[in-house]
């Protein structure tokens, strides 16, 4: 070789250079595509959640403006304390069941309309109130629970906390 070839090719660390050069930049543009498809992703993700948020908004005020008849009690629990303590949760639960029937005139009916009227009406407890009771656990139910208890079109009760 002469020195005018030598001098023309690159030398093996020239070329290892100019590869790891080229091999970096395809890299960097891989990488600045996943950035891009990352971002998208997170766009879509974050249209998907304000999508659902503003769905489940809407099912909230559905929800608010289907109920007829609204009212507050404070019920009193105390008789659930006559029971054994294994079953005073659930004795619980039922004093209110039959409380909220009682007040709200759920299911009443003569004896001809009570299969109907039971398909029609019935009392449903949220979970933020089966929670409350079931707080201490079945040994310790609260004495008395504030609730709100409101009537659908279809009159069936549910109850929430206060």
């Amino acid at each position: 070789m002469t020195n005018e070839e030598a001098e023309e090719s690159p030398s093996p660390e020239e070329q290892n250079a100019a590869e790891d050069e080229s091999i970096e930049s395809e890299e960097m543009e891989e990488t600045a595509l996943e950035i891009e498809e990352g971002d998208k992703e997170e766009e879509s993700y974050e249209e998907t959640v304000e999508e659902e948020a503003e769905e489940s908004r809407r099912r909230v005020e559905e929800e608010e403006e289907e109920f007829v008849e609204e009212r507050i009690y404070t019920i009193p629990l105390r008789r659930a304390w006559i029971a054994s303590p294994r079953k005073r949760a659930p004795r619980a639960i039922h004093i209110m069941k039959s409380f909220v029937q009682r007040h709200m005139k759920v299911g009443e009916a003569t004896f001809e309309e009570e299969t109907e009227e039971r398909e029609r009406g019935r009392v449903i407890i949220s979970k933020e109130v089966n929670e409350e009771i079931w707080s201490r656990g079945i040994e310790k139910p609260p004495r008395k629970l504030r609730i709100r208890a409101a009537r659908d079109a279809e009159g069936n009760v549910t109850i929430f906390l206060a």
